[in-house]
């Protein structure tokens, strides 16, 4: 009888933490410290990420570009970006691949508080089963339509070389890097789906409509 096949371990991954924009469309205000339900956005992005299904995140980080010391009070190691100006959420990617110390490296926006809680094991699992370099995360449109959500993206650390190249020619759009690597565009259309579970909030009004939804 032939010996069971050895179980492939899981690769060890690292979250980052989305939270070094400007905050424009919030009047400016640092958006990660905002509070949803009596937490500021950021703390409660990490709290969900600890909640995730499957085996722990090996570290969460946080990308912040202002009041680092309040961020830094979350407990996981903050990070600016590496370019100045501001340059988006790219700016961030690039941060967390430079500082990542795992295979695979998780981004999620600070302003988005209800994504799934299999968030990771089902990225991961269309990456591994595609062989593929990113596993962005889908959402379904109030209109019916499934759009990619490119800051919820498993990402692999040998993208880092790329995606420095990337910026130094000026790219900044997320869609036109990810499309020059092998992406598996990864839906969450279930029944089982919040709805909301890909809402980002990028205006007080918003989040506090988030707050308030049943």
């Amino acid at each position: 009888m032939e010996a069971p096949s050895p179980t492939k371990p899981t690769p060890s991954t690292t979250g980052l933490i989305l939270a070094g924009g400007r905050g424009a469309r919030m009047g400016g205000a640092d958006k990660g410290l905002q509070n949803f339900n009596g937490t500021p956005l950021t703390l409660h992005t990490l709290l969900r990420l600890q909640m995730q299904e499957g085996p722990p995140l090996t570290e969460i980080m946080v990308n912040a570009n202002r009041n680092l010391s309040a961020y830094e009070a979350f407990g996981a190691a903050v990070w600016p970006d590496t370019m100045d100006g501001f340059a988006g959420p790219l700016a961030g990617f690039l941060t967390g691949l430079e500082r990542c110390e795992t295979e695979l490296l998780l981004t999620v926006p600070c302003d988005s508080p209800l994504f799934p809680l299999n968030l990771v094991q089902t990225l991961l699992k269309a990456l591994e089963a595609e062989n593929a370099d990113i596993a962005m995360a889908a959402a379904r449109e109030e209109d019916g339509t499934v759009r990619a959500q490119p800051v919820f993206c498993l990402l692999r650390v040998t993208l880092l070389e790329s995606l420095v190249k990337f910026m130094h020619e000026g790219g900044r759009k997320i869609d036109a890097w990810t499309g020059q690597q092998k992406t598996v565009v990864v839906p969450f259309d279930s029944a089982q789906v919040d709805p909301r579970a890909f809402f980002n909030a990028n205006t007080l009004a918003q989040l506090h409509s988030l707050e308030q939804a049943p």
